[in-house]
């Protein structure tokens, strides 16, 4: 669905100072899904630490041809966390592959992995365990409570802005100046 129709597949979601979830402080979520019936989305700026792409490989018994690229690995939300997702540019296609947008899609198979690994992937990509979802009507409730700001995904904010760089350039592409938010909301 397109935002026309009140829909933020597409978006980002950038997390207020007032989030309620500690989980998502400061977090940069690209919306993957979002529909009547829930949405859908990967944290973009949460290294995960604990896994290398090798062992990640090993672990799925994908066997490569020569060397692997290093692929980062990020902690894509807090539901299924052993689930991998790769978000990338819309150049790399498969039948399982939902497009997102005009420029950037979501595969999760290990045809993608082995690809990225051999360096014949999508030109760029983010590898993430893990999702961020909402149940129907959650994600509006807490966008309504002051939880999220949206904006437009950006393709260079995606994929080649350092994920500690991601929230605050994100903020200020939207004319937010961050030293001016507060955790605290109130009614007048």
């Amino acid at each position: 669905m397109s935002r026309q129709s009140g829909y933020l597949e597409g978006q980002l979601l950038l997390a207020m100072p007032g989030m309620s979830d500690a989980r998502f402080d400061r977090s940069v979520i690209y919306l993957c899904s979002h529909s009547e019936e829930g949405a859908m989305g990967l944290v973009l700026n949460e290294y995960l630490t604990a896994l290398t792409f090798s062992e990640l490989l090993d672990q799925l018994d994908i066997e490569t041809e020569g060397t692997v690229q290093d692929v980062p690995i990020f902690a894509g939300g807090p539901v299924e966390t052993g689930r991998g997702f790769v978000l990338h540019t819309n150049d790399f296609i498969q039948d399982s592959t939902l497009v997102v947008s005009e420029t950037i899609a979501l595969t999760a198979t290990v045809d993608i992995l082995k690809a990225m690994a051999e360096g014949t992937g999508p030109r760029q990509h983010i590898l993430a365990l893990g999702y961020a979802g909402w149940s129907p009507g959650q994600l509006e409730q807490e966008i309504q409570s002051n939880g999220w700001l949206t904006c437009p995904a950006d393709e260079e904010l995606v994929f080649c802005t350092a994920p500690d760089d991601m929230w605050p350039r994100a903020m200020a592409m939207m004319g937010v100046d961050i030293s001016m938010l507060s955790s605290l909301s109130g009614h007048a």
